[in-house]
């Protein structure tokens, strides 16, 4: 089974090892490495030497796009925030439990709506769907299976996303009653039955 990962945009060519500068274009290749997706990051002149002629594509290649790099702010880190649903989904795909896999997919399904995520690529693997989303500014890359969601269990993994933005996610995953939260549903089941049955 695929591991999940978030990987992050190099900040230098992974071939000849240049520095990107702002706004520079850029090469991303992913590649499958031992059942893993591995990202590459190169300039014009690496990808057009390593893949744009003869040698043609990678081992393992599974996608190829192009992004436009953004330094990073120099700005120091801002102070501890409430949770969002950004940094909450990256909590939960570095902890990789299985009991938050439904609500890490609805998380980046919110997050595509609000267009913090861009789908990069589709695939399947072992019968199941696998979205590979990039997040335009940081150009870190969230693999989130398809946890093939019905209708009828869209409001509980609404509530438990709402008690995750609340609380955070617990280091053991315990079933949490549903009625500890009101919260309102905060995703469209159209949206997601949708993006379900595509």
């Amino acid at each position: 089974m695929i591991d999940w990962n978030i990987q992050s945009r190099a900040h230098a060519c992974q071939a000849c090892e240049q520095r990107f500068a702002d706004k520079q274009a850029y090469h991303t290749v992913l590649v499958d490495h031992r059942h893993e997706y591995q990202r590459l990051d190169l300039c014009e002149k690496c990808w057009t030497e390593k893949h744009g002629g003869a040698t043609g594509e990678p081992k393992g290649f599974v996608s190829h796009w192009q992004g436009v790099y953004l330094a990073p702010p120099l700005a120091p880190p801002e102070p501890i925030q409430k949770e969002t649903a950004e940094t909450l989904l990256r909590k939960l795909v570095e902890q990789d439990d299985p009991h938050y896999h439904a609500a890490s997919y609805i998380l980046a399904v919110m997050l595509e709506r609000k267009r913090l995520l861009k789908v990069k690529e589709q695939l399947r693997r072992e019968g199941r769907r696998i979205f590979v989303y990039e997040h335009p500014k940081t150009g870190d890359l969230f693999t989130i299976p398809d946890p093939d969601l019905q209708l009828t269990q869209l409001e509980e993994v609404q509530r438990q996303v709402a008690q995750l933005m609340e609380h955070g996610p617990s280091p053991v995953s315990a079933a949490s009653p549903a009625a500890e939260t009101s919260a309102e549903p905060i995703i469209e089941p159209q949206a997601t039955a949708q993006r379900a049955a595509d």
